[in-house]
């Protein structure tokens, strides 16, 4: 009900606020003071309001501002905890300690199990993972009231409902430790996605768990852990040639890709063609999830785009060692080949191995070149979409100002962690090994559990029928086996200039 002086309510725009979030409308306003509580279901990015002005406060009411703390925050403290505790190296002492996270045992996930599940949680002989996996249950439940209290104030609520979503990240991810699932790579993404996906299609997500549906705010925060992963410095880990076959082919293959899916397919969605062709040319799962994130994505495209690369993560891993070995190719020559095209770093770990044990080593040194693309194609993406796809959705010219507003955030996080601990790894004393048990003691398993949880609530927020009409036409089939055939071509090419004609002996220094 309008005001005296004819004008709406902040308590009316709060209401038409929350209704318009649940009912996946989009929310148009002139005042953004008063909705900074406001955040869209509708796409995983950081899709802002159509609105005139932004207090310089609102970035700590956003996904993205609390992403970028917490996650640096739990990447400081994952960083702190190894160098505090770090061993002291004698002069005389040949081989020093070895560098551990003490945080190791305090965080953990279920592990892998072959024919009961109990495994996953109770192994024989070994210590359980549960108090670790309830340690982090409680960390991020801490983490995420602090933000939710800025963002909505809705603690209460969410507190409540964040352990039932932290179950169904545990059932995922004990599904995805079963060996032979393991083996053909259906991570716990998928299985988030499934197990969300038949509560919402079935009885419904169920209201009291909604507040903790909070998709944005878990995607994000993961992804600036991801950042503290991808190290500069290794891009020069197999020189040149390992440069030009993960990063000339891939750009030329994302970009191809999506102009064929705008051009010649005429896909709707220009988000869902970019991110299932950053799916395909990049990394998989991880490429889709920041790709999402900086075009703005629906979470049914995302959806679209990592089951696509999980099943032909699955054929590939198995099809390609056997082709490689009916061509005669050499371990090096097919080691790079398995790096540059399948998307999943596991998966190309254990493609490779089944050719030897340099072509793995080969092939995860391309994949591991490849990755750090995440972020700058992420950030190129970003501007790209701000400067000129949603301009031309919104027939609107943007300045550099709205291009700042527009931005997602998350990516400059991302970047940070990025350099930062490409610092540590390239100049301070036994820097890699620091980095490496901070990832691998604490924050690499953060990063499991909020993209798994962030793929529960996309499991919860989706709609199978929604989903099934992004397959309309077969287009995204289409796009997806057209890109990687693509990808399989100049890959193979670049491989073979590389390695055989260029410089056929630069691999003896990575896999001798």
């Amino acid at each position: 009900m309008p005001t005296p002086n004819g004008s709406v309510s902040k308590q009316q725009h709060l209401w038409s606020a929350s209704w318009d979030c649940w009912s996946d409308q989009r929310f148009v306003c002139d005042d953004i003071d008063t909705i900074d509580l406001v955040f869209s279901f509708d796409h995983l990015g950081f899709q802002q309001d159509n609105c005139s002005s932004m207090s310089s406060t609102s970035l700590m009411k956003k996904d993205d501002g609390w992403a970028i703390v917490l996650g640096l925050l739990l990447l400081a403290i994952s960083l702190g905890a190894v160098l505090v505790t770090m061993p002291t190296v004698a002069p005389e002492v040949d081989v020093p300690p070895e560098i551990k996270s003490p945080l190791k045992s305090w965080i953990a996930k279920p592990g892998g199990w072959s024919e009961s599940p109990q495994e996953a949680l109770f192994p024989d002989g070994k210590p359980s993972p549960v108090p670790g996996i309830l340690a982090v249950c409680g960390i991020l439940l801490l983490a995420f009231s602090v933000a939710v209290r800025s963002i909505d104030g809705r603690v209460k609520a969410f507190a409540v409902a964040f352990p039932f979503i932290f179950l169904l990240g545990v059932a995922a991810i004990v599904m995805e430790g079963q060996t032979v699932v393991k083996h053909y790579g259906f991570s716990d993404a998928l299985w988030a996605l499934l197990l969300g996906g038949i509560i919402a299609n079935t009885i419904g997500t169920p209201a009291f768990i909604r507040p903790a549906v909070r998709t944005e705010l878990y995607i994000k925060t993961g992804l600036v852990l991801l950042g503290a992963d991808i190290l500069f410095h290794k891009l020069l880990a197999m020189g040149v040639p390992g440069i030009f076959v993960a990063w000339v082919v891939t750009p030329i293959v994302l970009t191809t890709t999506f102009w064929f899916g705008q051009k010649i397919l005429k896909i709707e969605s220009p988000s869902l063609n970019m991110v299932i062709s950053a799916d395909m040319s990049v990394c998989g799962v991880s490429a889709a999830i920041a790709t999402a994130a900086a075009c703005r994505a629906k979470k049914e495209e995302l959806s679209v785009a990592v089951g696509l690369s999980m099943a032909f993560t699955a054929v590939m891993m198995v099809v390609m060692p056997l082709a490689i070995k009916a061509m005669g190719m050499n371990e090096v020559l097919g080691g790079a080949w398995i790096g540059g095209t399948i998307d999943s770093t596991g998966a190309v770990g254990a493609a490779g191995a089944i050719l030897g044990q340099q072509a793995a080593e080969v092939a995860v040194t391309i994949k591991m070149i490849q990755n750090i693309l995440i972020g700058v194609i992420a950030f190129f993406v970003a501007l790209y979409w701000v400067k000129f796809q949603t301009p031309a959705e919104e027939g609107m010219n943007v300045g550099m100002g709205e291009i700042w507003r527009r931005f997602p955030k998350f990516v400059l996080g991302f970047l940070a962690a990025s350099v930062a601990f490409t610092l540590v790894a390239r100049f301070m004393p036994r820097g890699d090994e620091i980095v490496a048990a901070s990832i691998s003691g604490s924050a690499k398993t953060l990063r499991t559990w909020l993209f798994c949880l962030a793929f529960v609530s996309i499991g919860l927020e989706t709609n199978f029928r929604d989903l099934a009409s992004q397959f309309k036409g077969g287009k995204p089939l289409v796009l997806y086996v057209v890109g990687q055939s693509l990808n399989l071509a100049l890959t193979l090419f670049m491989a073979w200039l590389m390695f055989e004609k260029v410089f056929p002996n630069a691999v003896s220094a990575v896999a001798p």
